[in-house]
């Protein structure tokens, strides 16, 4: 079973068997107060999730065990800095108190898995090439083009994770002729849906670094300021 956590947009964490199957799934649409919530996110979601687990995994229908998580997807984003931080952090401090590997997801990868899973399941077999486009503040918004699976059942990404302005999305996103997606909440099932795949197929598709696409606010010092006499 692999935990899935992604503060890239709100804050959204899950629980899902590696054939994709969601055991349990919480989030807070919320963009702020990524840390106010995590935790009790966290705490509903390995709950649920021990007390629904098939029969024959450790911790299944007795809450006092502990629920045999094997991995934890990590949304890297892209998003803002101090939302993606939490995430990232929560992610790493339940791998690393367990002894399973952090698995590092693209958060627009995530969201790209669930547009493609609907346009399966609705038998479109020639879906357009599309775009995932959230809000980056600062009147930016990132974007990732996509443009169906790969054998891996992993979306195939056109692009990188970038920015542009606001007012000119349209005119990129048309140069790329991609279908624009605005997205406002990824969802933690797919960021570890995205992760179990990605395991099986033996590939690393997500950074091990925050996807931030700009520039930090604050800046190493140049040095002690000279003051004349």
């Amino acid at each position: 079973m692999i935990l899935g956590i992604d503060t890239s947009v709100g804050t959204a964490v899950a629980v899902v068997e590696a054939d994709g199957v969601v055991l349990a799934e919480a989030s807070s649409a919320n963009p702020l107060g990524h840390a106010e919530v995590i935790g009790e996110l966290l705490q509903t979601v390995l709950g649920t999730a021990r007390a629904d687990a098939p029969l024959g995994h450790a911790g299944a229908g007795t809450p006092g065990e502990r629920l045999e998580i094997t991995a934890v997807a990590a949304g890297m984003g892209p998003g803002p800095f101090t939302g993606l931080r939490v995430g990232i952090a929560a992610a790493r401090t339940f791998a690393l108190g367990r002894g399973i590997p952090v698995v590092p997801v693209v958060s627009h990868d995530a969201a790209a898995l669930g547009i493609l899973l609907d346009q399966a399941l609705a038998g479109e077999t020639d879906a357009e090439r599309f775009a995932i486009v959230t809000d980056a503040r600062r009147r930016e918004l990132a974007y990732t083009v996509y443009d169906g699976m790969d054998d891996d059942g992993l979306p195939v990404r056109v692009t990188e994770p970038a920015l542009t302005p606001r007012d000119e999305i349209d005119t990129v996103l048309a140069g790329l002729g991609a279908e624009r997606r605005d997205t406002t909440a990824v969802s933690a099932a797919m960021v570890a849906l995205v992760a179990a795949r990605s395991l099986a197929a033996g590939r690393e598709v997500g950074p091990r670094d925050a996807l931030y696409l700009r520039s930090p606010d604050v800046t190493i010092s140049a040095g002690p300021k000279k003051v004349g006499v």
